[in-house]
């Protein structure tokens, strides 16, 4: 008898979510993967939730490095596929928001945003583990359309889903420390999609050249596994009762809201203006790599890995910097560092000496991988913090919106302006004459994927004036960001290295002697103190003997 009373209290206890006598670690795995809401959300389930989204993070960075970016573009071209394709290739995800439409009506409708999101993420895994097929089809014309089509479908799920996670997030996680957490989220879903982009270059390019569609069958089949697998660390995380909202709204006019907000509005511009200028290029550099400066596959996914080494060693930096100053001020550094490395590329002349061109494209990878870590983590974090709680599904579905506008038509217009620029040249060339003899040194030099490296960067100028409209609190000048930036590398080296001081002459001199001041022996400071207090008396004395004669 009292078993059976124990036993339904505890059935009662799971289905409240409230497990006063277990720890999250011990709690029952199938209560956890519940899909529906729960009113009340306990300090160790958010916990528990919180180490399951950064397993989710993990592995679906696995999925998105083994079937998108760097190896889906080369899997295209090994299909034969030109700008154009690859272009769309591109723009399918960014086009593909336009699912957040019904996805919000679907939200608010159905007011369970786990279960509508874990099944639809869940589906687009099954997609991609299908992809592992499509090497092997007989008729190869149709491989390139299939994988467009399937790629159509597969964002048009993960655009569905986000719009129902990114809600159920922001309900979520509270707001403090917000950037340390979804820092160290990131940091750990880098260094699992480095591991994994870059054991496909090494199968795909050591593999024999006869077999180079084989690869591919594998690396989506592990794509596809490690999918569900993120879907599962998903399904564990607390989803709270989604809060009632302003009722008689219709669809339009919760997408207007945010456009009409004056805080807010001023962000889409700037996300607008950062995926157009972003995007021009930036999906063609795989391209570039390949085809213009003819790399290996392994090659380019190394120089994704060190990218993205980068962004996760300054991940942790950025993070701090936007909670002690502000997301705004992280921008301010890290826009004008991210397109000055976008021109840079155009320096990267296939006629220039193969090891020095290699080593400019690793510095270059470097530098743009830390300034997009900070660029990725603010503008999440201002898209959060600026949002009302009450609203948050439909403000954040506007930043979707707004991507996908922004975003779609970039890649579609770069494939454009890549065919026009195919055939054609700009160079500034010097031209020495002399008697002996005539001599030619080309300065500067463009030529067909090199104009939209130039294009981007000039487009990143509209970004600065675009950010400089954002009102998000306290103002901190480039300067500041720069020396909290460079103050918390050195605390990091600090921990790295034996060598201290390695960054000491970044700071102002006025702080450094301050420092030392502090440390000098307390006789000692006694003692300045003194002189600087009978040199204050005598100068006082002197200014006071000069007056009396009048």
């Amino acid at each position: 008898m009292v078993r059976t009373s124990a036993s339904s209290l505890r059935s009662a206890s799971v289905a409240r979510h409230v497990r006063p006598a277990m720890g999250p670690r011990n709690a029952d795995p199938i209560a956890r993967m519940n899909l529906r809401p729960s009113p009340h959300i306990s300090a160790d389930a958010l916990a528990a939730g919180k180490r399951a989204l950064v397993m989710d993070a993990a592995w679906a960075s696995a999925t998105g490095a083994l079937s998108g970016g760097v190896v889906l573009v080369a899997f295209a071209l090994t299909l034969g596929a030109g700008p154009l394709e690859v272009g769309l290739l591109a723009a399918i995800p960014f086009i593909a928001q336009i699912a957040q439409l019904p996805g919000i009506a679907l939200v608010e409708r159905i007011r369970q945003r786990k279960k509508m999101g874990v099944i639809a993420v869940t589906l687009a895994r099954v997609l991609i583990l299908g992809l592992a097929l499509l090497p092997a089809l007989p008729m190869r014309e149709l491989q390139l359309p299939l994988l467009v089509l399937a790629q159509l479908f597969i964002s048009l799920l993960g655009s569905a889903a986000a719009c129902a996670i990114n809600s159920w997030f922001h309900q979520l996680l509270p707001a403090e420390r917000l950037g340390a957490f979804f820092a160290r989220r990131l940091l750990v879903a880098s260094v699992v999609a480095c591991v994994s982009i870059l054991s496909v270059g090494l199968l795909v390019d050591f593999l024999p050249s006869d077999a180079r569609l084989n690869p591919y069958s594998l690396v989506f089949a592990a794509a596809g596994i490690a999918g569900l697998a993120s879907s599962y660390y998903l399904a564990r995380t607390p989803e709270p009762t989604m809060p009632m909202s302003t009722p008689g709204g219709s669809l339009w006019g919760m997408l207007r809201g945010p456009f009409r907000d004056p805080n807010f509005a001023p962000l889409l511009v700037l996300l607008g203006a950062w995926n157009l200028a972003a995007n021009l290029a930036a999906p063609f550099l795989t391209v570039y790599l390949i085809q213009q400066l003819n790399y290996g596959l392994s090659t380019v996914t190394t120089l994704w890995v060190t990218s993205q080494l980068a962004n996760a060693f300054t991940l942790y930096i950025w993070g701090r910097l936007s909670d002690r100053m502000s997301n705004k001020a992280v921008l301010a550094v890290a826009f004008p560092i991210y397109f000055a490395c976008t021109l840079g590329l155009v320096f990267a002349a296939p006629g220039s000496s193969g090891g020095m061109r290699l080593g400019y494209l690793y510095v270059l990878h470097i530098v743009m991988g830390a300034a997009s870590g900070g660029i990725s983590l603010a503008t999440g974090n201002l898209g959060l913090k600026l949002a009302p709680k009450e609203q948050g599904t439909a403000y954040l579905a506007s930043i979707g919106m707004v991507a996908a506008l922004a975003g779609g038509t970039a890649p579609l217009a770069g494939g454009v302006l890549a065919e026009w620029f195919a055939s054609s040249e700009l160079s500034v060339v010097l031209r020495w004459s002399s008697v002996a003899q005539t001599k030619e040194v080309s300065v500067l030099s463009f030529a067909h994927w090199e104009f939209l490296f130039a294009i981007s960067a000039l487009l990143g100028l509209y970004v600065m004036h675009a950010l400089s409209r954002i009102k998000e609190g306290n103002e901190y000048s480039e300067r500041a960001v720069i020396q909290e930036l460079a103050f918390e590398a050195l605390r990091t080296v600090n921990h790295l290295s034996s060598i201290g001081g390695v960054l000491g002459s970044v700071f102002p001199f006025e702080r450094l002697s301050r420092g030392l001041y502090q440390r000098l022996p307390r006789s000692r400071r006694l003692a300045r103190v003194a002189l600087q207090r009978r040199a204050a008396r005598a100068a006082k004395a002197r200014r006071s003997t000069v007056r009396k004669p009048e």
